[in-house]
């Protein structure tokens, strides 16, 4: 009887219900948990699945849903900041039943029906403007209204594809639009990431609530946007401003899930009014883009001549139906906070409906009357700048409460009132409801925001994201204007009494064409994976010059007892390679400091930090082309336990790891082609480097037997010669022999094997020249016998390789003053 009463106390159900009704008893009516009533079976299921994984810590439960989203790859970086930040899940969902999110559903729907109604008129006939309804100074006043724009319809049809709006939930229980999110709507990837979290930690949850899924929204979306382009299989890209952006992890995430390649402005070509997006095979045609870039910076020949991360000539093609860009440039005009002022009206006008998700209450000082009721009022209201940027007092162009103000700021807000009233608007203060967290002392009520999506179908209409993401604040401040970084965020679950059909973004066997082409490679990406091998192999040269230095050979009667000459001969090399300065002498203590330095140093040196540091940036634009264990590693902070050597030999089985993903887990696509072709090109300049070093004829046996540790190849030596280390040998099959992986002979011949097999743009059936110079290096290299492989070949070898990584450069890499039109250009 003890036993089952200890049983009952810890099982799940009662904890579950002891954490319920804790926090029912420290929480306000407004809660959502608290409103949804003690024996909501909802919320009690969903604890339920928590204490059974978590037991009865909570820390637990948070601890387990960020080790998910870490390995999904979650992230985000706030603007300013080089270094991605964790993206903070709760592992509490938002619960919302399908019955009221279907009454949010069609409010969303309605809304953004509006709102392209409306950015069809004023970048058309402008008849709400000319007809009282719209004040001209809010549409041609905003920096969002974009003239290029005007007059032009936008291919497809329609300005808006993909909508986002904020939502909060008021104290008894009703739903308010916040803001709208029309440039580049940010967050359904963080809502996808979030699904995936969660079902890794709470899976049992699916079918015990049948919980509404993600996919069939994503599927909507892309089938959407297919159907808004002319050609009958377009090709639809992801257009992001690049790493630093701040949401540049979730971009990459949705264009993996997708299918979408993510290619930057720099990827792309205006030509005959097409876009073309660069590839290692030419020129290939894109129907569609999805952007994640500030409009004013899409087009510098539309827009603003500065920018660099825009495609020229965008415009251009927009205006000759040949690319759908979603959403169209200028539809961030209705972002601007003072619209929402006129949206109620707007919506009757336009559809002779109310709106069914109310604006919090704004007014817009442009107006007499609404300056004067918001500067008496100003205690009570919110004060923002009218179209969201920087205003004569709102610097930063961030909202302010009024009761905060200090008395010199209010007196200049009152001032520029009279100056400039247009810039600014009075909004009221909104009470939130809350929801549970998990604190340090348990289930905590904090504020929280939704953020609701709404995809265009193939037919016109709108598809609601059955959930979103919720954002948490910090503080127990309720008011939505204390809201900010530093937030939770948490999955958004709609649950209801019916079961769900499993579905996926996979089409059905039946109606899937088969394909073995993985798909088009943009150079960039060529590029970055190219070089990507070369900084690995380049790290790991450098290690294997301090291992050896430092007295770590596989070989016990070497390598701590290295001849003078041998390690100046290591120095020299980590000298010549810019790691580190030459040591004081060659005493121990000396060249440990000299190690560490080649190792660590920041200042300048390019040393293994310097090189992974290279390599981590590139990972970092890679995310749509490596798997998560491979930016894992790639982003592992650089070992700062143990000795030099201990931390060497960390890093050494880092790189083995990397490497061993390389070659085991990318698929055998012509993206691992580049990889592998960086690899290999470095390998084989860094065996040449290794041989004029140690395999000179003068060279020792400490010589040979460096050489032999630095190819990794002293055990194949030993097994296949048992009289000693001899030079010919050695040079033989560090060199020239085909079948040692660490060697010139097959580093050549696997390069060679991978030009001959990428896309050539002519099909005269003739040799590239990358692919001849290629053949002529495998055919020295196969002729030369070791007792000839003097300082002269080496160099030979040396250069023909350096000169080959140009010619691949040249052919299949993004060059910034190339000619668009090429012999044998190819357009698709």
């Amino acid at each position: 009887m003890a036993s089952a009463a200890a049983t009952s106390l810890f099982d799940a159900a009662t904890i579950a219900a002891r954490w319920v009704a804790a926090y029912r008893a420290a929480t306000p009516a407004t809660d959502v948990l608290y409103a949804a009533g003690l024996d909501d079976p909802a919320w009690n299921a969903l604890f339920e699945e928590l204490a059974g994984r978590s037991g009865d810590d909570l820390v637990n439960a948070r601890e387990r849903a960020q080790r998910h989203a870490e390995d999904i790859g979650t992230g985000f970086r706030i603007a300013g900041e080089v270094e991605e930040r964790r993206w903070p899940l709760s592992p509490v969902p938002l619960l919302i039943a399908k019955r009221e999110w279907d009454g949010i559903a069609t409010g969303v729907a309605q809304r953004a029906d509006l709102l392209e109604a409306v950015l069809a008129d004023c970048y058309g006939e402008q008849k709400l403007v000319s007809g009282g309804y719209l004040p001209a100074a809010l549409v041609t006043g905003s920096p969002y209204f974009l003239r290029p724009m005007a007059g032009l319809a936008p291919p497809g049809g329609y300005h808006l594809n993909f909508v986002a709006v904020d939502l909060c939930r008021g104290p008894s229980g009703e739903w308010r639009v916040l803001s709208d999110q029309l440039r580049a709507p940010v967050g359904a990837g963080y809502a996808l990431e979030n699904r995936l979290a969660m079902s890794r930690l709470l899976g049992g949850l699916q079918t015990r609530l049948n919980i509404e899924r993600h996919a069939p929204f994503f599927a909507a979306f892309r089938e959407g946007l297919a159907a808004r382009c002319v050609r009958a299989e377009p090709r639809v890209g992801l257009l992001t401003p690049g790493r630093f952006n701040p949401s540049y992890a979730e971009q990459a995430h949705l264009a993996r899930y997708l299918g979408f390649p993510l290619v930057e402005g720099g990827d792309l070509a205006v030509l005959d009014d097409r876009v073309y997006l660069r590839t290692i095979a030419g020129l290939k045609r894109v129907d569609a883009l999805w952007h994640r870039v500030d409009p004013r910076m899409i087009d510098p020949l539309a827009f603003d001549s500065h920018s660099g991360i825009g495609v020229p000539g965008l415009v251009d093609a927009m205006a000759a139906n040949e690319v759908v860009v979603t959403n169209s440039p200028g539809a961030g005009m209705l972002e601007a906070p003072a619209f929402a002022a006129f949206l109620p009206r707007l919506c009757t006008r336009l559809s002779g409906e109310q709106l069914k998700l109310a604006n919090i209450a704004t007014w817009w000082c442009g107006q007499a009357r609404e300056r004067e009721e918001v500067a008496g009022d100003l205690d009570n209201m919110l004060i923002a700048p009218a179209f969201g940027v920087a205003t004569n007092v709102l610097a930063d162009g961030a909202a302010v409460l009024g009761s905060d103000m200090p008395e010199a700021q209010r007196a200049a807000l009152l001032a520029d009132f009279e100056r400039r009233p247009q810039d600014y608007v009075g909004r009221e203060v909104v009470r939130l409801s809350t929801m549970p967290v998990i604190g340090e002392g348990g289930l905590a009520a904090r504020p929280f925001t939704l953020r609701a999506f709404a995809a265009r179908q193939p037919d016109g209409s709108w598809h609601v994201l059955p959930g979103g993401f919720a954002q948490i604040g910090e503080h127990p401040d309720e008011r939505a204007a204390v809201m900010g970084e530093g937030s939770w965020s948490a999955d958004v679950v709609v649950h209801g009494p019916d079961a769900v059909t499993p579905v996926t973004l996979l089409p059905s066997d039946d109606t899937t064409q088969l394909r073995r082409n993985p798909g088009t490679l943009p150079s960039r990406v060529a590029d970055n994976l190219f070089w990507l091998g070369r900084y690995l192999e380049r790290g790991e040269a450098l290690l294997g010059l301090l291992r050896s230095l430092l007295g770590h050979s596989i070989s016990a009667d070497t390598g701590a007892a290295l001849s003078v000459e041998t390690v100046r001969q290591l120095v020299d090399l980590v000298v010549e390679k810019g790691a580190a300065p030459a040591p004081a002498s060659f005493r121990r203590a000396d060249l440990n400091h000299f190690s560490r330095m080649a190792m660590e140093a920041t200042d300048g040196w390019y040393s293994v930090r310097a090189i992974n540091r290279q390599a981590r940036g590139i990972g970092a634009v890679s995310r749509d082309r490596l798997s998560a264990d491979m930016i894992r590693l790639l982003d592992a902070p650089f070992p700062t336990k143990g000795g030099a050597l201990d931390r060497a030999g960390s890093l050494q089985r880092r790189y083995y790891a990397l490497a061993g993903l390389g070659a085991e887990h990318l698929g055998r696509t012509d993206a691992w082609r580049f990889h592998d072709l960086g690899r290999r090109i470095e390998r084989a300049m860094g065996a040449i480097r290794a041989i004029r070093a140690f395999g000179h004829a003068r060279a020792t046996s400490d010589d040979l037997s460096t050489l032999l540790d630095l190819a990794d190849s002293q055990i194949s030596y030993r097994q296949r010669y048992l009289t000693g280390i001899a030079r010919v040998p050695v040079l033989d099959l560090v060199a020239l022999d085909p079948g040692n992986p660490r060697g010139i002979a097959y580093q050549v011949a696997a390069i060679c094997d991978h030009l001959a097999k990428l896309p050539v743009l002519s099909d005269d059936g003739l040799a590239e020249p990358q692919q001849a110079q290629a053949a002529e290096l495998t055919a020295i290299v196969a002729i030369t016998q070791a007792a000839a492989l003097d300082e002269g070949k080496l160099a030979e070898i040396g250069n023909r390789l350096a000169s080959l990584s140009d010619a691949i450069a040249r052919r299949y890499f993004l060059q910034g003053s190339e000619p668009l039109r090429a012999a044998g250009l190819v357009l698709a």
